[in-house]
């Protein structure tokens, strides 16, 4: 069995989700401003969810289809998000997405944590293409994807329905070229 590893960052350890970590999960996806900003986040965020969600992981991983972690503060260990990818091993590429609770918006998290998950993403997956989308009424998910290195490729519009809306998406890659003449520059 491949155990998923840790990544540890400046100020972050990005690690694989437990069960104990559900109730926690519970409440910070469970905020309408989470669920509000991401396409796959329901709201409300009911019982049992996070136990699902997160009990899904291991085998994933173990399938090579998914890599997802914990977003945790590495002086203390709070859990203040997620981070991950969705591989697509065929095309030696993955889809990035991401959350993080409300309280820990505005300081650089997401960014440090997917700066460390690309890499992760092309050292040791071995990918050559990483994308990510968010809806373009969440520009502040754009400027993660910018200061991680991503190219905004373009907007897809009416892609995606949210509630009962059309939205459109905008789309962000990185190649392993790009990351690499970024890692020397």
């Amino acid at each position: 069995m491949t155990e998923q590893p840790r990544i540890v960052s400046e100020r972050l350890v990005l690690r694989p989700f437990s069960l104990s970590d559900s109730p926690e999960v519970q409440r910070l996806a469970g905020a309408w401003a989470i669920a509000d900003t991401t396409l796959n986040i329901p709201h409300p965020y009911l019982d049992g969810m996070a136990e699902a969600w997160i009990s899904m992981h291991a085998p994933n991983y173990e399938s090579g289809e998914l890599a997802n972690f914990a977003i945790t503060e590495k002086s203390d260990g709070t859990l203040m998000g997620a981070i991950g990818l969705v591989i697509t091993r065929r095309f030696q590429r993955a889809e990035l997405g991401y959350w993080i609770g409300k309280d820990c918006w505005n300081r650089g998290i997401c960014s440090e944590a997917a700066h460390a998950v690309i890499a992760f993403g092309f050292e040791q997956l071995a990918l050559n293409k990483i994308i990510a989308h968010h809806l373009t009424r969440n520009p502040a998910s754009g400027r993660v994807m910018e200061k991680a290195g991503m190219v905004r490729e373009g907007t897809l519009r009416s892609h995606v329905i949210k509630g009962e809306v059309f939205e459109d998406l905008e789309a962000y890659r990185i190649l392993r070229s790009e990351w690499e003449a970024g890692r020397r520059a």
